[in-house]
């Protein structure tokens, strides 16, 4: 089986010289740069002066942290996570290379949730006021930071949709369906994947029980939707993964 992976990172929490430039990186049309001039790539990646690494389960920050950066994901993935009033921990996403980390903070000045690498992670570090003051001089920039603020508000309605009308199956298919379009956009199989979150987690972002996830993902591989060994995912009949999340088939 063929498997998404990101190279591991051998220090923890790390700061690192930057080495290579925006307009290289392959991320580039999902994070902070797509459509900008290259004398604008050049600025914005002169205020990035390192990137932060981070082993499997370091947090990048904690909620209520201050806040004086956003950093968009190179490698790795994340949790975000936030406590709830009964001190349980509640998932709120998995962000991905191309994703920006840091947004929520922006009007309170601290941190909302916590960051955790669920693998060896790279952030960039981008000063949040060197990026505003840059972005008020080109409007370039500031488009783009509109756009992945509306990307952000268009994941939190999907999620909140998800918790309010999808059934349990709709509620998994959809998951493992906009993993895949996700991986597809960063130029990874959209087939075969490596879930690196746990079974549990993703009970918790979903709104299941644990117990419910592994009898959701049970049928599917009954089925023949899916294919799963261990965290190593295929799926193998796309077009009826995508008709029960769409139409909130159940999985027989």
């Amino acid at each position: 089986m063929v498997t998404v992976t990101q190279r591991g990172c051998s220090s923890v929490s790390s700061s690192v010289p930057l080495a290579g430039h925006c307009a290289a990186c392959g991320l580039r049309e999902l994070c902070l740069v797509e459509g900008l001039s290259a004398a604008e790539i050049d600025r914005l990646a002169g205020m990035i002066t390192n990137r932060r690494r981070l082993k499997r389960g370091e947090a990048l920050f904690r909620a209520g942290d201050a806040f004086n950066a956003v950093y968009p994901v190179r490698l790795g993935f994340f949790k975000t996570c936030v406590s709830v009033q009964t001190g349980l921990e509640q998932v709120t996403g998995f962000p991905m290379p191309g994703d920006v980390l840091g947004f929520d903070a922006i009007s309170t000045g601290a941190f909302q949730c916590d960051a955790i690498a669920l693998q060896d992670s790279e952030v960039c570090v981008v000063p949040f006021e060197r990026l505003e003051t840059l972005s008020r001089q080109f409007d370039g920039l500031q488009h783009q930071l509109h756009r992945v603020l509306s990307r952000e508000i268009v994941r939190d309605n999907r999620q909140m949709l998800l918790l309010g009308k999808m059934r349990a199956e709709q509620r998994v298919a959809t998951f493992l369906l906009n993993l895949s379009k996700q991986f597809a956009q960063r130029g990874f199989s959209s087939r075969e994947f490596v879930l690196r979150m746990t079974r549990e987690e993703i009970g918790n972002y979903l709104g299941l029980k644990l117990e419910t996830v592994s009898r959701a993902f049970s049928r599917l591989q009954a089925d023949g939707v899916i294919a799963v060994d261990q965290k190593q995912l295929r799926i193998e009949d796309l077009e009826r993964l995508s008709q029960i999340a769409g139409a909130g088939c159940p999985v027989h």
